[in-house]
């Protein structure tokens, strides 16, 4: 038999108090005595009440509801953002609405200002590459809106960041390739207009100086961060007369393309050709050969910056920018050259 669910007057006339007690008691208020709280919660428990979204909100003031502004098509990147910040959400009772966003769009910033105000979320988290724009930080602290960016380096503006290390990441992935013998070693980088597409790039070109081999222009190749691209990236560097021994590609799907086109070039990886890429996204182990690449702790990532917004969100200052380190991952797909 169908039992509709307990509502706050069920607890309520169970606990013998009113409904300001019980609401009280739901949103943590230091007005009710330890005695009538711990009662309170034993009934709620007892009939399994769970409150509404809405009913928080109309006590606090809040909509419990989470913005996340984005424009990247990788599933493999987005899909596991998504679940580090839906995962804590779930925890604290809030729950997430999309935004997509176009980064070249030229009323981007209208464009923000127009979901925040329509869908009165309490706060935001930014993801790349939108995160990058400094009139965007600017228009949502105009608004007074709680904010958290994710991005590869800092950005005026934002009250709170995560900055995760890429410069620093693919000068390690250099250093490997160099220390596996490699000497004419090719790039595909992603578009030079995004942050993190120069970041990897400089982190990469200083290494490869520091080395005293540097980044020839024609073992330099900008991509679009797509598989599209990449392909199209790889087959004309390994159509040189030179060609690369190895190539990195700043992401993992456009690193897949290089092994698409190794295979057409009729090039085993890694013995004529090491490969690497960058996000040790699920791609890189599906890969054959499983593939070299940089982490990005993304879920944790998300979930760190879902944390950071939750505490401004109650008023807790989160204004030092969080480094995030990424790591190296060394499998199959690279290997000393011939």
């Amino acid at each position: 038999m169908f039992r509709p669910p307990a509502t706050i007057t069920d607890v309520a006339a169970a606990a013998g108090v009113s409904i300001r007690t019980v609401s009280r008691v739901l949103n943590d208020s230091p007005k009710v005595g330890e005695e009538t709280r711990v009662a309170i919660k034993a009934v709620i428990e007892q009939l399994g009440f769970h409150p509404s979204s809405r009913a928080r909100g109309m006590a606090t003031g809040r909509s419990y509801l989470i913005g996340v502004i984005q424009d990247d098509p990788n599933a493999h990147v987005i899909g596991v953002l998504q679940r580090g910040i839906a995962g804590l959400c779930a925890q604290e009772g809030y729950e997430l609405v999309v935004h997509p966003a176009r980064y070249d769009d030229p009323d981007l910033v209208g464009n923000v200002r127009d979901f925040v105000r329509r869908s009165r979320v309490d706060g935001v988290l930014l993801l790349p590459p939108v995160s990058e724009l400094a009139d965007v930080a600017a228009a949502l602290a105009a608004l007074g809106v709680p904010a958290v960016a994710l991005a590869a380096a800092a950005v005026p503006g934002h009250r709170s960041m995560l900055v995760s290390d890429e410069r620093g990441a693919t000068a390690m992935l250099a250093d490997h390739l160099v220390a596996l013998g490699h000497r004419r070693i090719a790039m595909i980088t992603g578009p030079r207009r995004f942050r993190s597409s120069s970041e990897r790039e400089g982190g990469f070109r200083d290494a490869l100086v520091r080395h005293g081999q540097g980044l020839p222009d024609d073992l330099l190749y900008e991509g679009d961060y797509g598989f599209a691209g990449g392909l199209a990236a790889a087959r004309t560097l390994l159509a040189l007369p030179d060609r690369p021994s190895a190539i990195f590609a700043a992401n993992d799907i456009m690193a897949a393309a290089v092994l698409k086109a190794a295979g057409e070039a009729g090039l085993v990886v890694p013995r004529d050709l090491s490969v690497a890429g960058f996000d040790d996204s699920d791609l890189a182990t599906m890969l054959t050969p499983a593939l070299t690449t940089i982490r990005r702790p993304l879920e944790t990532m998300a979930a760190d910056a879902t944390g950071r917004l939750l505490a401004l969100i109650g008023g807790k200052p989160q204004d030092e920018p969080a480094p995030v380190a990424l790591t190296l991952i060394v499998r199959e797909s690279t290997a000393a050259a011939l």
